[in-house]
């Protein structure tokens, strides 16, 4: 009788916890779906041991344990006391700059006030006392620390707190030194333009001079004020003026400052800049306008002088890495930097005269993630994640410098993320795949040991058993040219293959973009299972133009961008729609930025496939900046076709069915301004559609807490629509 009734209760809370349903307020307000992790990890010099922030502290682990053995520093016993959010060690760690009330200029940039803590003199000093400041950075020696303001440049010696003001000239709108304007910080993703030499002598930064730059008009309506308020910022659109840039280096000793020789065409991209193991060579890399040539500079810090030492070209684009992949070696003969010029991404060892010594690494996948080189062995080993395996994974590896050797350190299949220790015997993995939330765990390199399991996230896993959360099913779909494309389906948990549900796809389809990876869910991926437990599938498929193909794959959009990725979406539709399970009268389609561009598009050029679709902040070539559309489209004037083919005003009188235009007004990155440009070509079509605005929200429309809101509307607009 007692394991009877023992069944019984097992059965009681398994049909209770089954019953429980996904909401709105579970993902957006509650986070119970939040997933965990293990943040701002800064590894020690002696390799022994790593530091991590908790709560208002710094904690030192052991390594080889896992195990917390000291406090390096306790925030609340600082004089004054302070709450940072963030730490940097110098490289001696014998000082501390923490950063506190960081507040966001734009996507990457940021204003704070930065302290330094001494831990041999417990002192604990405020950077600067004439006003907040960006991109605080410790010289090599640790014993300076530069920083912007105000559009200028700054460093103060640590020994006496003096300041030393290294130009002058800055001024809003106009000259901007020692940090980027706002194009290239969203598309070049370069915000802190200066960089120490390795002597700590001398500082190299760049100078935007964007007073020809026309201005954006973002108006902020700022809740309960009587009139709202002009912020005007500089803000180039395709074919428009860009900032004209200036590099220059700076001798602390003396102030001498010497211009680097950038060339007679002013209309480049200063793409990266850094030293070399020489102190006294600059390296730097300058994009043409049209982004398919990438030329790679040595400087000569003493005269300005610059060596062209490497050229990487291409018929449609060069691409650059969010994170910076170009390493000098610590021989100071040589570097390695990365290319897509064999038609997948990989890694190249080149003379820092810019002679090709080999290709390291080679095959039809790509080498996506450059981690890091262990130079102390005899042979040198690279350490690098891949899509050998898979486009839809990413697998951990490492390779001899020569090329050989080449061995696959991850063991279980989906997304690995890697963060090495200074000396590489140590590595975290940050890994998850489509049935398994995040895991990091501790590796000791050598054999790929794991030491210990930081986080699994186990109450996530039950948490998404209690609620039925649905695995994705992957899949191949046609797309209109005959290729496979990848895709993943969510399906109701009581799905019946005879009944008919209504399909809701989702996509992003910006170029070298992946939505269909073998790895957990964010945020959108609950409320799609929010939405299978209200009948209906969800299905996510990369078009062509998308990443981890090959760069084949990921080009052939080039020029036309919005047309064939607007074809795959509506083939793989028609294939879905062909399924005895779909409802081919009741599939829609929603997407936000490229993928609100993208519904809006397959809306009005599939108008007899999609019965609905909700736009999120779609953007239209015309109206966006110069980098990223010129990049895939060149300028307007060299593209009329192009521009004009793949615009969404041109086809607003194709619109069929139920269509919703959601935007923020505050929306730096894409205006608010398309948005009203599409309502208006939707009026003077005649067409009927639905819209709504969020006041003085950005592009992640967040602020105020209105994601609730947010989706709590589209919710009901798909019930009520699709």
């Amino acid at each position: 009788m007692k394991y009877r009734l023992t069944a019984i209760l097992l059965l009681f809370v398994f049909v209770t916890n089954a019953q429980e349903k996904v909401t709105i307020e579970d993902i957006y307000k509650k986070g119970t779906f939040r997933q965990k992790s293990v943040y701002n990890i800064n590894w020690m010099n002696d390799g022994q041991f790593y530091s991590v922030k908790e709560d208002n502290d710094i904690i030192k682990y052991n390594v080889a344990t896992g195990q917390a053995v000291e406090t390096i520093l306790k925030g609340g016993d600082l004089s004054p006391e302070i709450k940072f959010s963030s730490y940097t060690f110098s490289a001696d760690e014998q000082k501390v700059l923490l950063m506190t009330n960081r507040k966001a200029i734009y996507r990457r940039s940021y204003t704070a006030d930065f302290y330094v803590y001494d831990f041999n003199t417990k002192k604990l000093d405020k950077l600067s006392q004439d006003g907040v400041q960006s991109y605080a950075t410790f010289s090599p020696d640790g014993s300076k620390v530069g920083f912007t303001r105000a559009n200028n440049l700054f460093y103060v010696t640590l020994s006496d707190m003096k300041e030393v003001q290294i130009t002058n000239d800055g001024k809003f709108n106009h000259i901007i030194n020692g940090n980027a304007d706002w194009v290239y910080e969203e598309e070049l993703y370069l915000t802190k333009a200066f960089d120490w030499s390795s002597d700590g002598q001398k500082i190299a930064y760049a100078t935007f001079d964007e007073s020809k730059v026309k201005e954006y008009n973002l108006q902020k309506w700022n809740h309960g004020q009587l009139y709202p308020e002009d912020y005007r910022y500089k803000y180039p659109k395709a074919g428009e003026k860009n900032s004209e840039v200036t590099l220059t280096i700076y001798v602390l000793d003396g102030g001498k400052k010497t211009n680097i020789d950038l060339g007679e065409n002013k209309d480049i991209y200063l793409a990266r800049l850094n030293w070399t193991k020489d102190a006294n060579t600059l390296s730097y890399r300058v994009l043409n306008r049209l982004q398919n040539k990438l030329d790679y500079y040595t400087a000569n810090a003493a005269n300005g002088a610059s060596t062209l030492i490497l050229t990487d070209k291409s018929d449609t684009y060069v691409d650059l890495t969010y994170i910076d992949d170009m390493l000098h070696l610590n021989d100071g003969k040589h570097f390695i930097t990365s290319s897509e010029r064999s038609g997948s991404k990989h890694l190249y060892l080149y003379t820092t005269a810019g002679k090709l010594v080999r290709q390291i690494t080679k095959g039809t996948w790509g080498a996506e993630t450059f981690v890091g080189i262990d130079q102390s062995k005899k042979k040198s080993v690279l350490y690098f994640t891949s899509t050998e395996t898979s486009p839809m994974d990413r697998d951990f590896y490492q390779i001899g410098l020569d090329g050989k050797g080449k061995k696959k350190l991850s063991t279980v299949a989906g997304n690995t993320r890697v963060s090495m220790s200074n000396d590489f015997k140590y590595y975290i993995n940050y890994h998850s795949n489509a049935t398994t939330p995040l895991n990091v765990s501790l590796y000791k390199t050598k054999g790929n040991v794991k030491v210990k399991v930081l986080e699994d996230n186990a109450k996530l896993q039950t948490t998404a058993k209690e609620y039925g959360i649905q695995p994705k099913e992957f899949f191949t779909v046609k797309a209109a040219d005959g290729k496979d494309l990848n895709g993943f389906m969510l399906k109701p948990a009581d799905f019946d293959e005879n009944k008919k549900y209504p399909l809701l796809m989702f996509q992003y389809s910006g170029p070298g973009s992946q939505s269909v990876m073998n790895s957990w869910g964010g945020s959108n991926y609950y409320w799609h299972q929010m939405l299978t437990q209200k009948g209906y599938i969800i299905a996510v498929v990369d078009g062509r133009g998308t990443g981890a193909r090959g760069t084949e794959f990921k080009n052939m959009t080039y020029k036309q961008m919005g047309k064939f990725e607007v074809e795959d979406q509506i083939a793989a539709a028609k294939e879905m729609a062909s399924k005895p399970f779909i409802d081919e009268t009741r599939i829609g389609i929603w997407g936000w930025s490229y993928g609100g561009y993208m519904s809006s598009m397959c809306m009005l050029k599939g108008a007899d496939v999609f019965k609905a679709g909700i736009a999120v902040a779609p953007f239209s070539w015309e109206y966006y900046d110069t980098i990223y559309s010129e990049r895939y489209m060149q300028r307007p004037e060299d593209n009329v076709d192009g521009y004009k083919s793949n615009s969404l005003v041109e086809y607003a009188d194709k619109l069929k069915g139920n269509y919703l235009l959601i935007h923020g007004t505050g929306d730096d990155n894409v205006h608010f301004q398309i948005a009203v440009a599409l309502q208006q070509a939707l009026i003077d079509a005649n067409k009927q559609f639905d819209s709504f605005y969020y006041p003085d929200n950005a592009h992640g429309i967040y602020r105020g807490g209105v994601r609730t809101h947010l989706f709590d509307m589209m919710t009901n607009w798909v019930l009520e629509n699709l």
